[in-house]
């Protein structure tokens, strides 16, 4: 069966972004591929820019999520438009809640973790990247 992998682009902060989504969701980096691993003839990188990242991906459980800075030439990612939501199914009450907190330190909190008419635990924030992610824990009876 096929896999979903998220993919976020960044606007030059891509590293601080995963370290920080490293921190919540634990994990470890299954890629890292900077600017100045592809530097060569006719594909120069400014100096200031060989840091940033092309591609990179951390492991979390089954699933992978992976980014990227978008280089300038490519034009500048929209921080403000709605980019999609990354959605988590949390095991329990208890991860539902440490991953909501982890994610909404810094951003907003479109949604607080709440019971939802659906019957799941379900919130939805923006993080401090603009990235929106929904939380769900289903009680499976």
């Amino acid at each position: 069966m096929a896999s979903i992998q998220p993919h976020i682009n960044f606007n030059g902060n891509a590293e601080e972004a995963f370290l920080f989504y490293q921190s919540v969701f634990g994990g470890e980096f299954s890629k890292i591929i900077r600017f100045k691993d592809l530097a060569g003839t006719g594909f120069e990188i400014a100096r200031k820019k060989k840091n940033k990242l092309m591609n990179i991906a951390l492991s979390i459980g089954d699933n992978v999520l992976i980014g990227n800075d978008v280089p300038q030439f490519m034009g500048r990612v929209s921080e403000e438009e709605n980019r999609s939501k990354i959605a988590i199914f949390a095991e329990s009450r208890a991860e539902a809640d440490h991953i909501f907190l982890g994610l909404s330190a810094g951003g907003s909190v479109e949604v607080p973790m709440a019971d939802s008419p659906w019957g799941s635990y379900f919130g939805m924030l923006r993080d401090k990247y603009g990235i929106e992610w929904t939380i769900t824990f289903e009680n499976k009876i």
